[in-house]
């Protein structure tokens, strides 16, 4: 059994500026089937680490010869680019089975086998387990109606197994496989956060959000359920990035690992194995956990934590009651305030095109965030993905005017508010950005920091032309 995963060819989100992430979630995927069964053949193609375009996928598809691919998830903006990948393997083989899962198919995972003759199957939810059973039985030739957690045609029904249980412990996961694009490490990178020559890696620390805010898919997916690997496991994986790749600049994906016992006993182990003087790594929090377990913070610094991002997203408690938020405006300042003076580079995101949106509420905004000051700020338009209920509603009120996925990237507006079109939304968002980093004196101190993340990321931005981009958005 030849199993192929694919990371496509797409286009990066250009507001991060040149990076090449690892592909994580097919990399633990692959891992986890290669730990059940060693004899069946299984091979990780990064497109973009190959520099593969759509004639070299077709080509290297041909040479593969699959019996199964698994297209990297992705984001809800890659839809088409995953959409293309199967197309190409149909069109080779009709007898290839492809299969998808992640967020976007897992929350639309009837329209979508309806919609794309392409997609043989969609994995919901959490995968490893469902795709080692979904690849066994094909293996084996045995039925499919037992397998929880998958979604395919039986003839012309379509099925839709029983949910997929979630793993109890982490722990018991194989590190992800790295090893299957060992040749390309020295590519991976992330030009804005890593310095030159330190590599970069993806470390996932836990799995789910507890919180439920409206415009986030996470939580659902995950089953509004948070799940730590033990510190012990995550500084293990760290550390073999370290150790066997040479990577020292490690972002820990996770929706909300939070900053208390966890982050702290983890902070423990980097210490205790000496890795804090050779490694840097980046977290996301909430300002209100940031403010709670502010006395972690000089710990988290020593242990090399140089970057917490934070989901601020908004100057006004009806809105971010409205989103489910959780945090208060008046959080903000006092988080970014206190990540600076423990030296961590704050970097801060922000939320326009609410449906209550005006020039006068998104203006409160920009006022808000230079008064907060966070070293770096990034704005998104709200976006409504699938498997949210800001998706449902808006589908339901008819508020969607835009139905290309490849614009669901939340710098694109894809609905007005009830007093913005969607061209002012994007102008908006364009005058955010000018606002934040049209400040000489900003762009002076940041150049001059003696942060040197900070440092380094405005001496980056200054040649990337971030706001001509945004303004050919529209």
């Amino acid at each position: 059994m030849k199993i192929l995963f694919v990371e496509p060819p797409k286009v990066f989100w250009f507001v991060m500026g040149e990076y090449m992430p690892p592909p994580l979630g097919i990399l633990q995927l692959a891992a986890y089937l290669e730990s059940k069964n060693h004899k069946w053949d299984i091979e990780v193609l990064d497109s973009q680490a190959e520099d593969f375009g759509w004639d070299k996928l077709q080509r290297y598809i041909e040479r593969a010869a699959p019996d199964i691919m698994v297209s990297s998830a992705l984001a809800t903006c890659n839809t088409f680019t995953i959409l293309r990948t199967l197309e190409i393997a149909k069109k080779i083989g009709p007898n290839i089975k492809t299969v998808v899962g992640g967020q976007h198919f897992t929350a639309l995972a009837d329209e979508s086998l309806k919609m794309y003759p392409e997609i043989d199957f969609v994995i919901r939810g959490e995968g490893e387990v469902t795709l080692h059973e979904l690849v066994k039985s094909l293996d084996e030739n045995r039925p499919l109606l037992d397998v929880k957690g998958l979604s395919f045609r039986n003839g012309m029904k379509i099925v839709h197994n029983s949910p997929r249980p979630f793993i109890k412990n982490l722990d018991d996961l194989p590190f992800p496989g790295y090893h299957f694009v060992e040749d390309h490490m020295n590519k991976y990178n992330f030009k804005m956060m890593a310095h030159s020559g330190s590599g970069y890696a993806l470390v996932e620390a836990s799995r789910g959000c507890p919180h439920k805010c409206t415009f986030c898919s996470q939580w659902k997916h995950w089953g509004c359920k948070w799940r730590p690997k033990s510190p012990e496991r995550i500084a293990d994986e760290m550390e073999q990035l370290y150790t066997e790749y040479g990577i020292s600049f490690l972002w820990l994906t996770d929706d909300n690992l939070g900053l208390g016992k966890t982050t702290s006993k983890l902070c423990d182990e980097l210490i205790n194995r000496g890795l804090s003087e050779d490694i840097s790594w980046f977290v996301q929090s909430r300002s209100d956990d940031i403010i709670r377990h502010q006395d972690n913070l000089p710990k988290m610094r020593k242990a090399g934590n140089y970057w917490i991002m934070a989901g601020l997203e908004r100057h006004d408690n009806d809105i971010l009651n409205n989103y489910h938020k959780g945090i208060k405006p008046s959080d903000s300042k006092l988080s970014m305030d206190l990540l600076k003076e423990n030296d961590i580079f704050s970097q801060a995101t922000l939320i326009t095109g609410d449906r209550n949106d005006s020039h006068e509420s998104i203006q409160g905004l920009r006022d808000f965030v230079n008064y907060v000051d966070p070293d770096i700020a990034i704005f998104m338009i709200l976006t409504p993905f699938p498997g949210t209920k800001l998706y449902e509603t808006a589908r339901e009120n008819g508020w969607l005017e835009d139905d290309n996925w490849a614009n669901y990237d939340m710098v694109h507006a894809v609905m007005p508010t009830e007093y913005l079109s969607r061209n002012e939304v994007q102008e908006e968002l364009y005058q955010c950005y000018r606002s934040f980093y049209g400040s000489m004196r900003r762009r002076i101190s940041g150049v001059l920091s003696r942060n040197k993340f900070k440092r380094q990321t405005y001496r980056y931005m200054a040649g990337q032309g971030l706001l001509h981009a945004l303004r050919d958005l529209y």
